[in-house]
């Protein structure tokens, strides 16, 4: 009887302790402990709920930007292209139609007037490059660099790699090694020394002269021909293999003719050895992130809504076959 007495008087504590602390205001503050998180920055950026730091969202003053978000690209030259490098984008387009006037690409049509930037994707002058400005190129998702020749003042206009800003100098090997470059090694050709010296972002380089895992883009397929993988934007591959064999002296040589790459989707490619690539990331890595925001402003980028066939008329939607019915 005794302990259950006592147990009844400290429910009966605990009870009024808690009546009394409802009814009295609270009167002091309390730290608040931040949410610590240990996840990387590229797992930060790679998810899309922690994109307020790299999107530009706004505020709902009209209902087409309620949704709108786009990559934060300050860096970006806000004035015209480099008129001597463009021309007017005039008969191209033909809203996917082929000569005889059918439709073979839909929702192709419209968009706003552009013009077409001119792109070296060969880069064979080779020199120093001063890269004046990062542009927005309306024909692509990465973003293009104009670059100025510093023997000559030629410019030119190349895909830009992430990171690249104004100011930047950039180099071509596709010529070969220069000799300013081959006297500081004293004469002697070394793998490990010439990587430290050439492979830096943005530079354009020999299949040949890139070690294996190095991440590269603009990726070439012969020894006389320009990118043709991994140009959009973000995109990147791997140099996986390079078929090397080590001498008695330990060094490493090539003796194949083809160097493999590996794209993002996981396929492995055979290129030329001679085949160029530029080292990095393509630019504008957070376009994929990106929302139009309304239907309008992807009739400016020339693209036509998408229609269901169960929402067309009989005689415009496409035929159906069951697969049951072919299997009978």
């Amino acid at each position: 009887m005794l302990q259950s007495g006592l147990q009844f008087a400290a429910a009966r504590q605990s009870a009024l302790r808690m009546a009394l602390n409802r009814s009295l205001p609270r009167t002091y503050a309390t730290i608040r402990r931040s949410n610590e998180t240990t996840a990387s920055p590229k797992e930060l950026a790679e998810n899309p709920e922690s994109q307020s730091a790299i999107l530009r969202v706004y505020k709902p003053r009209t209902p087409g930007v309620r949704h709108l978000k786009r990559p934060i690209n300050d860096h970006l030259w806000k004035g015209r292209p480099f008129l001597p490098l463009t021309f007017p984008k005039k008969g191209q387009a033909k809203g996917g139609r082929n000569v005889s006037g059918r439709i073979t690409v839909r929702h192709r049509g419209g968009g706003a007037k552009r013009r077409i930037r001119t792109v070296d994707f060969l880069r064979n002058r080779p020199g120093p490059h001063l890269v004046e400005r990062i542009e927005y190129d309306p024909g692509r998702s990465a973003h293009i660099a104009l670059v100025t020749e510093k023997a000559t003042g030629r410019h030119t206009y190349i895909l830009a790699a992430d990171g690249l800003r104004s100011g930047d100098i950039v180099h071509s090997y596709r010529a070969g090694i220069p000799q300013d470059l081959l006297d500081s090694m004293g004469g002697i050709i070394d793998p490990g020394i010439l990587a430290a010296k050439t492979a830096f972002r943005g530079n354009c380089l020999p299949m040949h002269m890139i070690p294996v895992g190095t991440t590269v883009f603009a990726v070439g397929s012969a020894a006389r021909r320009g990118a043709v993988f991994c140009r959009s934007a973000g995109t990147s591959a791997v140099v996986v293999n390079k078929n090397e064999e080590t001498k008695d002296d330990g060094t490493r040589v090539m003796t194949g003719k083809y160097v493999e790459v590996r794209l993002q989707s996981g396929e492995v490619r055979r290129v030329s050895k001679d085949a160029c690539a530029t080292i990095g990331v393509a630019s504008n890595i957070h376009h994929h992130y990106r929302q139009l925001g309304k239907a309008g402003r992807s009739r400016w980028l020339n693209i036509r809504p998408t229609v269901r066939g169960v929402a067309m008329n009989k005689g415009k939607e496409h035929r159906r076959i069951l697969a049951g019915l072919l299997l009978t």
